[in-house]
């Protein structure tokens, strides 16, 4: 009986123990793992191409992992560019004839100057320079005329030109290149599958760079700060695991806390949203639920 005693007043002393230690030893705030997530969509439409990617893999900036079939684009641009051709064309024609005119209005001027002098002498009649006189007017009023259609041919030109600088934007943007360095989470289509403008293709985030989103009450905020570092931890298979996080964010605004990790008592209370940026050494996850603590006493 008393070995009984003695081993029920163990056990009490060990609850007891356990419990205080339990009740000094929690942590600051609770949160979930967050990544910045980046939709990738087709900025043309047609035949998706070369795309081979797959969910879990890491693309690097700037890859080129696929492209939107591009063979009526080339074809349009071809035409553009040989209808260019032909209004450069006329271009050189009207061209060539206004150095034509303009090589007859000099010889007519040279005359008129000759005819001048010869009337001034009473070498020459007045009907001759009224004739050199309008010779040279219907020449200059040629130029006139052919220059004016200069004008809607060279409107053409730069119309042709807009279209084909339209045309290889689209080509550009028949090539799919992938923006950040990260992993694919999800891919939404498939090579030969025809895709549209908008349509997504693909999500990636930067895994390597962590946030976990906790919420605290108004009366832990006068204790962190922006750039503070804090304590991460996370579940593993045999203990706690450490990781060093620097607080990022932090929200102005309260709101009622979460549903999803708190009682229907808790979430009357309000609590401020706060980013805390955690290095991922690959165990990280997104979603995975982790501990925050803002005291580096509390390892």
């Amino acid at each position: 009986m008393k070995i009984a005693n003695i081993i029920f007043g163990l056990v009490i002393i060990a609850s007891l123990m356990i419990s205080c230690k339990n009740g000094n030893d929690k942590a600051d705030g609770y949160g979930n793992f967050e990544a910045t997530e980046i939709t990738i969509s087709a900025e043309n439409t047609g035949k998706l191409q070369n795309f081979d990617i797959v969910e879990g893999q890491k693309l690097k900036r700037n890859d080129l992992i696929g492209n939107v079939d591009t063979v009526s684009l080339i074809l349009k641009k071809e035409q553009l560019r040989a209808n260019k051709e032909a209004v450069f064309s006329k271009l050189r024609s009207i061209s060539s004839s206004i150095n034509v005119l303009k090589t007859q209005l000099k010889t007519a001027q040279i005359n008129q100057d000759r005819i001048v002098n010869l009337v001034k002498e009473n070498a020459a009649t007045q009907k001759q320079l009224d004739d050199i006189n309008g010779e040279v007017d219907i020449i200059q009023q040629q130029i006139k005329n052919v220059e004016t259609q200069n004008a809607p041919i060279l409107n053409e030109l730069k119309s042709l030109e807009a279209q084909i600088k339209q045309l290889e934007d689209q080509l550009q943007k028949s090539k799919i290149v992938n923006p950040i360095d990260g992993t694919v989470l999800v891919k939404y289509a498939e090579p030969n599958e025809i895709t549209s403008f908008g349509k997504p293709l693909y999500k990636i985030a930067d895994l390597s760079l962590m946030q976990l989103r906790v919420y605290l009450s108004e009366k832990q905020l006068s204790s962190i700060k922006i750039g503070q570092k804090v304590t991460v931890k996370i579940d593993t298979k045999d203990a706690m695991k450490n990781y060093d996080g620097i607080i990022s964010w932090v929200s102005s605004e309260a709101e009622f806390t979460p549903k999803i990790i708190q009682t229907k008592e808790e979430r009357v209370n309000l609590v401020y949203a706060i980013k805390v940026e955690v290095k991922n050494d690959g165990e990280l996850k997104i979603g995975m639920p982790a501990e925050m603590w803002i005291l580096d006493s509390k390892e």
